[in-house]
């Protein structure tokens, strides 16, 4: 911050506001979505999962596209900010999959959803920020990510697999991405910002399932410590025979009425933290607990109005609000407790005790992180790198794009990206003769391959499978794959720009 001739006493308050940020916002999702994870497994109702999963297929790649893609797609575009990876990756987890393939595969999977994450909030946050009309950034969004939709899924199997055994589940492949893609697209272009992800998930999820009761690839493909399936046949007696084998149970198949008992505490999970998503509910809930609601939230001592930012990182100077909102009711977080609450109303202080013990390290390791990003905001580095990618001339529809991915690395969220760098978007494009529509909508776009390498949902990932210390690790291995699908989409912008602006929502 001496750099940045940042006042000293704003670094700690940017510090605490972070931490706290992270601690309401982050780490209580964290944290309720392994209690409800930890209360199944409790009760034995886990088990019953894994074993419905496994009834669709045993196969490692087609699990890994139904929970990381198709079901986390679900959770983010309810709740957003860090619950999917949590969730999917718990999840994963008890399906079998090694910690660290658990946290990384959702990483990556976390991608083609995240500028409709919470109900719509980044298009929002691009459409106030950016003074465009939000039905023209999101028709433009929709017009890049489902594009990136259908390589994914592809992208997400071949990060666990090989070549060839990757193209022997193309057609799986390409039901998930070409599903998602094409709902993502219609509900984006003609439809609202609201339900995209879930919309687009549930179709996706839906299709998948439905095409998975005709077709099975020929070979099933496990992790080589993973048990031997029981059977060489790919139905569900393999499916059930392998879920057995893993839990060390032998109860058989299960009724339907068993299943869904089972899956309740999830669909009720995914239900509040919808409805928890829905603004008239949210506005209700802060209205009832949270006293400084109406102005906003209380002030943050020392740090609300202390920073400027001038153009060009902004059209006109702005003072930077700095305010802490302590909306716990509202909170994602509550929504997923309440879902738990349900799930195991006579066991829950033994188990959430446990559960905090287990999870002390990830808070405050979310803490911290989520303070370290705030100093990085405050202090004008953002703005800084940010203003680098202007200087590329008619690379710009490129490099602009990073800058999205930028942002969302050192923010943690396509939200906070879209009100750093809208507004800059919009400037330089038309600085450059380029469609500020097209340039917000990279931005956004550009964002969500960043979403896999930002501190808070690598610390996500760590905490809720329980690898607390392999943080860069983790790093290492998504961070090519964040890359690589970057300059995938920034092409893709490049193609928008230079030979189809016709296409590009005026």
């Amino acid at each position: 911050s001496a750099v940045f001739q940042m006042p000293w006493s704003l670094s700690p308050a940017s510090l605490l506001y972070g931490a706290g940020f992270g601690v309401l916002k982050i780490a209580w999702i964290v944290v309720a979505a392994v209690f409800l994870y930890d209360i199944s497994v409790h009760t034995g109702q886990f088990e019953i999962m894994k074993q419905s999963v496994a009834a669709i297929t045993p196969d490692r790649r087609l699990q890994a596209l139904l929970v990381a893609f198709c079901f986390g797609a679900v959770i983010e575009g309810a709740a957003g900010f860090g619950a999917p990876v949590a969730i999917a990756g718990a999840f994963m987890i008890g399906l079998g999959f090694k910690p660290f393939h658990a946290a990384a595969l959702n990483l990556i999977a976390n991608t083609a959803p995240v500028a409709w994450g919470a109900i719509g909030t980044p298009v929002h946050t691009l459409a106030a920020v950016s003074g465009l009309p939000e039905a023209d950034l999101n028709s433009m969004i929709g017009r890049i990510l489902p594009i990136t939709a259908i390589i994914v899924p592809f992208w997400l199997v071949r990060a666990m697999a090989s070549w060839r055994e990757t193209f022997e589940v193309l057609p799986a492949i390409l039901v998930v991405g070409v599903s998602f893609g094409v709902t993502q697209f219609v509900w984006s272009n003609f439809i609202d910002s609201n339900l995209v992800d879930i919309a687009g998930g549930l179709v996706s999820l839906v299709s998948t399932v439905v095409f998975l009761r005709f077709w099975q690839p020929r070979n099933v493909w496990r992790f080589k410590d993973d048990p031997a399936l029981e059977t060489d046949e790919i139905g569900s007696d393999a499916a059930v025979a392998s879920s057995e084998t893993e839990t060390g149970r032998s109860s058989g198949p299960k009724k339907p009425a068993q299943i869904a008992r089972a899956w309740m505490p999830f669909v009720m999970l995914a239900g509040l933290v919808l409805l928890w998503g829905l603004p008239s509910i949210k506005t209700a809930l802060n209205r009832m607990t949270t006293p400084a609601f109406e102005r906003g939230g209380w002030d943050v001592p020392v740090l609300h109005l202390a920073v400027t930012r001038s153009a060009p990182v902004v059209s006109k100077p702005e003072p930077e609000k700095a305010k802490f909102d302590f909306n716990w009711l509202s909170a994602t977080g509550t929504a997923c407790f309440i879902a738990a609450i349900f799930a195991g109303i006579f066991q829950l202080a033994k188990i959430f005790w446990r559960t905090l013990v287990r999870m002390r390290f990830a808070v405050l390791a979310i803490s911290f992180m989520l303070g370290l990003g705030f100093v990085t905001r405050y202090s004008g580095m953002d703005a800084v790198l940010g203003l680098a990618f202007t200087r590329t001339g008619w690379l710009f529809p490129f490099f602009g794009t990073f800058l999205g991915w930028l942002g969302v690395a050192l923010t943690g969220s396509d939200t906070s990206s879209n009100a750093l760098f809208g507004s800059l978007q919009r400037i330089t494009a038309e600085q450059l003769y380029l469609s500020p529509v097209l340039m917000c909508a990279a931005n956004s776009a550009g964002g969500v391959m960043g979403k896999m390498v930002d501190a808070q949902s690598i610390v996500v990932a760590t905490a809720a499978t329980n690898q607390v210390g392999n943080e860069g690790m983790i790093f290492r291995f998504v961070l090519w794959h964040s890359i690589a699908l970057a300059s995938i989409v920034g092409l893709i912008v490049m193609a928008y720009a230079y030979l189809f602006p016709s296409l590009v929502p005026h």
